[in-house]
């Protein structure tokens, strides 16, 4: 009997356990903004124009910012309870979110960032870390972690980082998101707190390249010029033995560049040749391996040298706070910043050399109009795991990103799918200087990437034949989705396959018409909806859109006729009214 006890007794002590770490697991599952948030505000754009100017850029577009950037009023938290609590709030918002804000986007909130944005990994033990919503069992990445799963998750349309060694390429790709970190210098760190100022950028996540770009657009303040297409396409062979890429994946790149571009633009690279020849100053490179293990690759010695410019300029800016305070530190930072205490000027200027040469070389790689192309990271640890906090994790997710960091190159990360439940993601770059070319790629090339993708994990073709109008509706539908879901080029590109299948469905054009307003492109939207008027001109919807597109031209005229006819065969509905009422007002 006794003995019986004590293991009904084992028993509920081990039930209880269980429902305890279930109960954990459940909080972590349940959060409502998984755990990406860690202030909410709200800062509205101001009153659009009057016609015939044109409306702002990134109006109906909400953001969210990573906890490093100044927000009047607030105070800037740096990923450490001890900094919020010793620092007074902001005088003044950052020109980068103020430039937003004045360009038609809302901000909402405040985002998690790793401890003083010095981590990789996206755990933070004083905040926790936010649930990465593409794998919930992996971490999110950082530093700008927060920012990632807002968009990933999303509860915002695209959201600012900061990328000093991948802070925002390393969890765009953890988070199955769009991330981009531009040229260095080329957007003001002005209301930034600084990690390592001659690395650091501010980046941006989307799910969309569209609005990817219209943000790049926004804060580049690059001239208007004509879209220039890629010449060459360097794909680092030895890069992607790096990592569980699967070749399934580079081989997708592959087919879409030659489907875009032809044969003749691709070359096949050894990068690590390549930087050992072009970058002489590594051969000196003398400080100790990561780990002891002797490992002098070029690539490995890239990351090194990084990691020594990001601890010594880290320190040069926080070291007085640090010995004052007396901070708590996550165990991991603390360890990054002793292990580079007793560096020599010398050391530094090295790897400063190192910079410069880096620099020339991928400009001469690449030079104005070629793109090298790089997985992003190895893939995401493990949540909590003895992995994510070891400094050879640290080292290997920032061998890739390394390259980037260290010459100054604008690098766009985009998903590729999910291989074992986790995801994929390979990068684009372009030379120092060359966003807008990089942004323009990313746009034209992401449709076919996603349309490779769904070519290869569509299962076989039964023996059953399926006519061209099925196939089209099938398509339609998929476009609808990603309409929903706010993949706005995804949805053109599903569209675009319907009208390729049956080209006298009203619908399908004017679905394709209503993507395009949501990315501006409204001469597209315009053209789309004049030809779903001619296949059925009794399509509502297409006199709607076609006057919203000639509005934004500035065809008024135009527009209040589309917007008169929809009203004749609809009396009741309430949006043409609306907008032809708006009209008239404005030319009475």
């Amino acid at each position: 009997m006794p003995s019986s006890s004590a293991n009904l007794w084992v028993l509920l002590g081990l039930g209880i356990a269980g429902i305890l770490i279930m109960t954990k697991k459940l909080k972590r599952a349940v959060r409502a903004d998984f755990g990406a948030f860690i202030e909410r505000l709200q800062l509205l754009p101001p009153p659009q124009p009057l016609p015939p100017k044109a409306p702002h850029p990134l109006t109906g577009l909400s953001f969210a910012v990573s906890d490093v950037f100044d927000v009047e009023g607030l105070v800037t938290g740096f990923g450490n309870p001890d900094w919020s609590r010793t620092h007074e709030p902001a005088t003044r918002t950052c020109p980068v979110v103020a430039a937003l804000v004045d360009g038609g986007a809302t901000c909402v909130g405040k985002t998690v960032v790793d401890d003083m944005a010095l981590g990789v990994s996206g755990e933070n033990k004083h905040y926790d870390t936010p649930t990465n919503p593409a794998a919930p069992a992996r971490v999110p990445g950082g530093a700008s972690s927060g920012a990632a799963v807002a968009v990933a998750a999303k509860l915002v349309e695209f959201s600012l980082g900061i990328d000093t060694d991948g802070g925002v390429r390393l969890p765009a790709g953890n988070c199955a998101v769009v991330g981009f970190r531009p040229s260095h210098g080329t957007v003001s760190l002005s209301g930034v707190i600084p990690v390592s100022e001659s690395l650091d950028t501010v980046g941006w996540f989307a799910k969309d390249p569209s609005v990817l770009r219209r943000v790049g657009h926004v804060l580049l303040q690059v001239p208007y010029a004509a879209q220039r297409n890629p010449r060459t396409f360097v794909i680092a062979d030895d890069c992607f033995q790096l990592t569980k890429v699967p070749a399934d994946r580079s081989q997708m790149v592959t087919k879409a560049i030659e489907k875009l571009y032809g044969r003749q633009v691709l070359r096949h690279e050894n990068l690590s040749d390549y930087i050992k020849l072009k970058v002489p100053s590594l051969k000196t490179f003398s400080v100790i391996q990561a780990n002891g293990d002797g490992n002098s690759s070029p690539l490995r010695m890239l990351v090194n040298a990084m990691q020594v410019i990001k601890s010594y300029e880290f320190r040069k800016n926080h070291n007085e706070w640090i010995n004052s305070i007396n901070p708590t530190l996550d165990p991991v930072i603390s360890a990054q910043l002793r292990e580079t205490s007793d560096l020599s000027d010398a050391d530094i200027e090295k790897c400063r050399t190192i910079r410069i040469e880096l620099r020339s070389a991928m400009d001469t790689l690449l030079k104005d109009d070629g793109i090298l192309v790089i997985p992003t990271a190895p893939g995401p640890a493990k949540l909590e795991s003895k992995e994510s906090h070891s400094k050879e994790y640290l080292i290997q997710a920032t061998t890739l990103s390394s390259l980037a960091t260290m010459s100054g190159c604008c690098q766009v990360a985009v998903p590729l799918g999910f291989h074992e439940k986790c995801p994929v993601s390979l990068s684009l770059l372009a030379r120092h200087g060359g966003d807008r070319f990089l942004l323009d790629t990313v746009q034209s090339m992401y449709t076919c990437l996603q349309e490779q993708l769904d070519t290869a994990s569509k299962p076989k073709v039964s023996s059953k034949a399926v006519t061209n109008e099925e196939s089209a509706n099938v398509a339609k539908e998929k476009g609808n989705q990603a309409f929903k879901d706010k993949q706005w080029q995804r949805a053109i590109g599903y569209y675009t396959e319907a009208i390729k299948l049956n080209s006298s469905n009203a619908t399908y054009y004017s679905n394709r018409a209503a993507a395009y307003l949501e990315i501006g492109s409204y001469i597209q939207a315009e053209a789309d909806c004049s030809q779903a008027i001619d296949l059925d001109k009794k399509n509502v919807k297409s006199y709607l859109r076609r006057g919203t597109a000639r509005e934004m031209l500035g065809y008024y005229k135009e527009a209040m006729e589309d917007f008169g006819y929809a009203l004749v065969l609809e009396p009741n509905n309430k949006r043409a009214s609306q907008s032809l009422d708006r009209l008239r007002k404005l030319f009475q």
